[in-house]
């Protein structure tokens, strides 16, 4: 029995988004060009995002980005950012602008990884490379350490 075209085309995009198994019939060579583009797009709408974080990259960001997104179905660029800051932070290896526009993030806003982020009710506080970002009724201030 043949597999329905939607079948075939959910297993396409399964295997350019979440790093499944290039379907039987498909060109590899053409794949794998689909699916840079494609990681390399969703890197450049991540940077819009989270600018520090791509900056903290430098020119590597777009290989650096792809390597951790390849196997990992997209949450959209403000989630996938915040995902991959977080792995960073848990790592200790997220710094300087990066680290503050990561705690700037998580002191605004409430996010648990499975659902879309919303704003924080309640006042909140975080620390990061060497500053404190606090949100009071909405608003954001970072507070710089005297070094």
């Amino acid at each position: 029995m043949t597999e329905s075209l939607a079948a075939r085309q959910a297993a396409l995009v399964e295997a350019l988004t979440s790093g499944k198994p290039v379907p039987h019939g498909i060109d590899g060579f053409r794949f794998e060009a689909a699916r840079t583009a494609l990681l390399r797009k969703r890197a450049g709408e991540v940077s819009r995002q989270w600018p520090m974080l791509a900056a903290s990259f430098g020119a590597r960001w777009k290989r650096e980005f792809a390597d951790w997104a390849a196997a990992r179905p997209t949450q959209g660029s403000l989630r996938d950012g915040w995902d991959l800051a977080r792995e960073l932070h848990a790592r200790g290896s997220l710094k300087g602008a990066a680290a503050e526009e990561f705690a700037g993030r998580e002191a605004a806003m409430r996010y648990d990884g499975a659902s879309a982020p919303h704003p924080r009710r309640t006042p909140a506080w975080r620390s990061a490379a060497g500053a404190v970002v606090v949100q009071f009724r909405g608003r954001v201030r970072v507070i710089r350490r005297a070094g």
